[in-house]
C-alpha cells in the first residue's frame, strides 16, 4: 500500500470497517471477461480469519461464473465525506474501504444456508431473524472465504 499512513493493519480494526459497510462489491471473471456487482452481505469473523456471505438468485451469470472459478476479490467502502478547501486541489475524500481476494463457493448445506442468511439479516438490519430450510431454499447463498485484506482509512 502506498500510504502507509492511511493503513488499518489490525484484523480489529478492518472489523469494524466492515461492521460499517453494507454493500460489498464482488469481482468474477466469466468467459465474457471481467464482472463485478454490488451485494449486501454477512459476515463472521473468528481466530483472524473473515468470511463473507451473500445471497443471490438461483441462477444467473454470477453463479455461472463462480462454478467456473471460484477464485474472487472484493471492495467495501463506506464512511464518505466530501473534504472541502479553498483551492480545487485541495479538496480530497474521507473514506474507508476493505479490499481483498478468496474463493467464493455456493453453500449446499441447508443449516449453514439458513446461518448465512441470519448473518446477512443481523448485518443489515440490526435484528435476528430464523430461515426455515424451506426460505432458504428458494435463494442460493455464497460464501466468500477470504484469503487477503487490506483495509485503508482517509482521515
Amino acid at each position: 500500500m502506498r500510504r502507509e499512513d492511511r493503513e488499518v493493519k489490525e484484523f480489529d480494526g478492518i472489523l469494524k470497517i466492515v461492521e460499517d459497510c453494507r454493500v460489498c462489491r464482488l469481482a468474477l471473471q466469466d468467459e465474457e471477461g471481467l464482472y463485478i456487482v454490488p451485494l449486501n452481505f454477512g459476515y463472521e469473523a473468528g481466530g483472524g480469519r473473515l468470511t463473507l456471505y451473500f445471497h443471490s438468485a438461483a441462477e444467473g451469470r454470477k453463479l455461472r461464473a463462480l462454478a467456473a472459478d471460484p477464485r474472487v476479490a472484493f471492495e467495501m467502502d463506506c464512511g464518505h465525506r466530501l473534504l472541502e478547501a479553498e483551492r480545487p486541489c485541495g479538496y480530497g475524500y474521507a473514506f474507508k474501504s476493505v479490499v481483498g481476494c478468496g474463493r467464493a463457493f455456493l453453500v449446499q448445506d441447508p443449516a449453514e444456508k439458513c446461518r448465512a442468511l441470519t448473518l446477512l439479516m443481523r448485518h443489515q438490519t440490526g435484528r435476528d431473524f430464523c430461515f426455515s430450510g424451506a426460505e432458504a431454499g428458494t435463494v442460493a447463498v455464497i460464501r466468500l472465504d477470504v484469503e487477503r485484506l487490506s483495509a485503508k482509512v482517509h482521515p
